[in-house]
């Protein structure tokens, strides 16, 4: 009896040592579970949001704008008593809110133009907390590009790290970093969306904002709302890969098509101005007409379209290279011309310097031309 109860006893406390042994167990595979999951929520988006979001700034602009007031119009409304009797005029303050990133350790801050256009004050907001004045260096509406300088007195900045090209791959990772609707939120930390890189090389038809033209432009699912415009687009490793700029909507909201002008763009904007201190405008000398139905049986060419040189500036590139009046123009670059929005767009991009193709028609014969951009005489200091 006493053998089957050590038996038992000790089977009870076997038992008991193998319970809590199994517990202490499970106790240490959820601890390590629960790092597990720690480490995997810093992942690779995490790092690149930490690596970038630093340097994004909220920029605060006011604007003035001109209010008429006159009485007669509430009651009279006719061109007649504005014409005579204009009113009053007084200036009204009007806020405006963009994004922007610092690339720069000396306060260079890259944006969208239409965000500080007409702006005659300036502040950026840094997600530390920290405002500082800041002045417009210079800016292209065509290129719908603008470089800002951050007055930081001396005090350090954080500055994002450029993508060293425009090498992207469909479907890679895309954060977007901004202020969306900053003017509702009572926070300087910067909002994060996430999506993939839709598609490269978008050509959008017409201009968004008033005399621009956005070529090669970056489309990105990552949500893009009215205020994100001048902030980054960063890829997996924090790098910035292009500067937000406008979305496709029906009601002020993201459809899910964003787009992003590349930073090979907005680098080359940036040197520019550093540099020469504005943005040189590269010149041809040429100046040129659709060919209509209309031309081309006056002109007696073979088939409409393309574009007719009507002049070529003397001691211009087009000269140097050869080019004469009544050159049929097909294609710049290898893209077919026929307007002259086509040959503006065909060399967007192009500055002082670059080598421009032209693939052209003189008396029935193919001619290839070369010509090498120079500054605009009238844009020189």
């Amino acid at each position: 009896m006493g053998r089957w109860g050590v038996l038992v006893v000790a089977g009870v406390l076997a038992l008991a040592l193998d319970v809590r042994g199994s517990a202490a167990q499970k106790s240490s595979g959820a601890a390590g579970a629960g790092d597990q999951i720690t480490a995997s929520r810093r992942n690779a988006l995490v790092r690149a949001a930490e690596r970038a979001m630093p340097a994004v700034v909220s920029i605060s602009v006011t604007r003035t704008r001109i209010v008429r007031e006159n009485p007669f119009l509430s009651f009279f409304p006719d061109e007649f008593f504005e014409r005579f009797y204009p009113g009053a005029e007084s200036r009204e303050d009007v806020p405006g809110l963009g994004s922007g990133v610092i690339v720069g350790a000396d306060g260079a801050l890259l944006t969208n133009e239409h965000v500080v256009r007409g702006a005659e004050e300036i502040r950026v907001t840094l997600p530390d907390g920290r405002t500082f004045p800041a002045v417009v260096l210079g800016g292209s509406p065509v290129y719908d590009l603008a470089v800002l300088k951050v007055d930081a007195g001396g005090a350090k900045l954080p500055v994002a790290k450029l993508a060293a090209n425009d090498d992207l791959i469909v479907g890679e990772w895309a954060i977007a970093i901004g202020n969306p609707f900053g003017f509702l939120l009572n926070d300087p930390q910067p909002s994060i969306t996430v999506g993939v890189v839709s598609a490269t090389r978008r050509d959008i038809k017409g201009g968004v904002a008033e005399g621009g033209i956005y070529k090669n432009m970056i489309q990105t699912d990552a949500a893009i709302n009215p205020g994100n415009s001048g902030g980054p687009l960063v890829n997996g490793l924090g790098e910035v890969i292009g500067i937000n700029t406008f979305i496709f909507t029906r009601g002020g909201g993201s459809l899910g098509m964003g787009f992003a002008i590349p930073i090979g763009t907005a680098k080359r904007i940036l040197e520019e101005i550093r540099k020469y201190g504005r943005i040189r405008l590269a010149w041809s000398g040429l100046q040129v007409q659709p060919v209509t139905p209309y031309l081309a049986a006056r002109l007696s060419i073979a088939k409409p379209g393309g574009l007719v040189v009507s002049r070529v500036e003397p001691k211009s590139p087009a000269a140097g290279a050869g080019v004469r009046v009544g050159d049929i123009i097909y294609r710049v670059n290898g893209e077919a011309v026929n307007t002259a929005e086509d040959a503006q767009r065909s060399i967007f991009g192009a500055g002082v310097g670059d080598r421009v193709r032209l693939e052209l028609e003189r008396q029935g014969h193919a001619e290839d031309v070369v010509i090498t951009l120079a500054e605009h005489p009238e844009a020189t200091p």
